[in-house]
């Protein structure tokens, strides 16, 4: 965990796990006893809140919270109890209910139902479902090399398997099968109605491409649409419907594509803070383990799920777009402190981008302590700029922070993101 010197250009490492967490050693001279040590620390705590206290001066409406995990003491807390927007900081939270609820290594599965039958030279009489599994990585294969680094499912691979079976044509339609979710297209920030800006593409149990639809259909049938389009460059005769419905009850399965492990798919989310992501895996939660397919119903599976940590952060969806997010500096370095030190805190670690060095970290931090020696998730709104993470001192303790700014611009915020984090790593 946080093992992250020296990894610049290699992002990746957000998708896997580092090495399990162990306590850093600190140096020798530090944990010598004696009056020496005791004056050390002073100064460098001086230090940390002098640098802190003087760069947040100017930011009137923020709140900051810093833990040395290494010595179970708190080293600085400004407005620490100030619930704010966390924005995407948010996904954490989302993080910890994901894994604690459907687990690393779980997958999620996207498939092709036959409702008929297969007759005389490869004609499947009757209607092909594609049928979503809520898995936001299913693709083209060139867009997903780009947008999820080739990790995520292709039509192809649902294709092979229906030609396999000797399907050479369809005479009924290809019809999308979105049902697993809800129909809103949005979350609450956007009332539920598409918001392309944000999450760039449209909620739906069954997406194509990020949430594609090409401008006049839902994401269900442009799914389809792509599917039947596969099918036919491999000589299957193939046409989709542009209208979605659920496959009947009695349909078999014909085809099934899986998306990457949950850890890799949290890695892709977080480290580009992917909103669209972290709305279908709440989405997924609320089906899995609430009242249904809904951001609601999710976001009350994300709530109990940090609750047990003792935290009752206000929670509406699970990418942190919607301002009636509550939050405070506090809760999240609660929540890092409670996760220090257990599996969970490790795969969490593990999906964080490195400061200084990739995702949307990449550009703060850069040419201080921090570059390389934390890991961290941004959160940005207008006027709210947020960092939270663990952090490898330079004293070899690790730390655990939380860091929200309410006010200042985008570019000023991570001018003042990289003095606060670089303080911290510095300590």
């Amino acid at each position: 965990m946080l093992a992250v010197v020296g990894l610049a250009g290699c992002g990746a490492t957000a998708h896997t796990p580092s090495a399990p967490p162990r306590s850093p050693e600190a140096p020798a001279r530090m944990r010598m006893a004696g009056p020496g040590t005791r004056s050390e620390r002073a100064r460098r705590l001086r230090s940390l809140e002098r640098t802190l206290a003087l760069t947040l001066r100017g930011v009137r409406a923020s709140g900051a919270a810093v833990y040395d995990l290494t010595d179970h003491r708190a080293l600085f807390a400004r407005a620490a109890r100030v619930a704010r927007p966390p924005a995407s900081v948010e996904k954490l939270y989302t993080t910890v209910a994901v894994l604690s609820r459907l687990g690393p290594s779980a997958r999620l599965t996207t498939t092709v139902l036959g409702a008929g039958h297969l007759g005389h030279r490869g004609t499947w009489h009757g209607r092909l479902y594609l049928r979503g599994g809520g898995d936001p990585t299913f693709g083209d294969e060139a867009f997903n090399q780009t947008w999820s680094d080739g990790l995520g499912p292709t039509a192809a691979e649902l294709v092979s398997q229906l030609a396999a079976r000797g399907i050479r044509r369809v005479s009924g339609r290809v019809v999308g099968d979105p049902s697993l979710f809800d129909s809103s297209p949005g979350g609450p920030n956007s009332g539920f109605a598409p918001d392309i800006p944000d999450l760039g593409g449209e909620l739906a149990g069954l997406v194509y491409d990020h949430g594609a639809t090409a401008g006049v259909l839902s994401p269900g049938a442009f799914a389809a649409r792509e599917l039947a389009r596969t099918m036919r460059r491999e000589h299957i005769r193939a046409r989709a419907r542009r209208v979605t419905a659920a496959a009947p009850s009695g349909a078999r399965r014909l085809a099934a594509a899986s998306s990457p492990t949950m850890l890799a798919m949290l890695g892709l989310m977080n480290v580009r803070s992917d909103d669209l992501f972290a709305e279908m895996l709440t989405k997924q939660l609320g089906v899995r383990f609430g009242a249904g397919g809904t951001t609601a119903a999710g976001a009350r599976v994300i709530s109990s799920a940090v609750a047990r940590s003792g935290l009752k952060p206000a929670i509406v969806d699970g990418s942190g777009l919607s301002r009636a997010d509550r939050s405070s500096p506090q809760q999240v370095v609660s929540l890092l402190r409670s996760l220090w030190h257990t599996t969970l805190g490790h795969e969490l670690d593990s999906t964080l981008p490195v400061v200084g060095v990739s995702g949307t970290t990449a550009h703060i931090g850069v040419h201080t302590r921090a570059q390389g020696r934390c890991r961290a998730k941004t959160g940005t709104l207008d006027g709210v700029t947020n960092l939270a993470g663990y952090c490898q001192a330079a004293g070899g303790h690790t730390l655990a922070f939380a860091l929200f700014l309410d006010g200042p611009t985008l570019e000023q915020a991570r001018g003042l993101l990289s003095r606060l984090v670089g303080a911290i790593a510095a300590y």
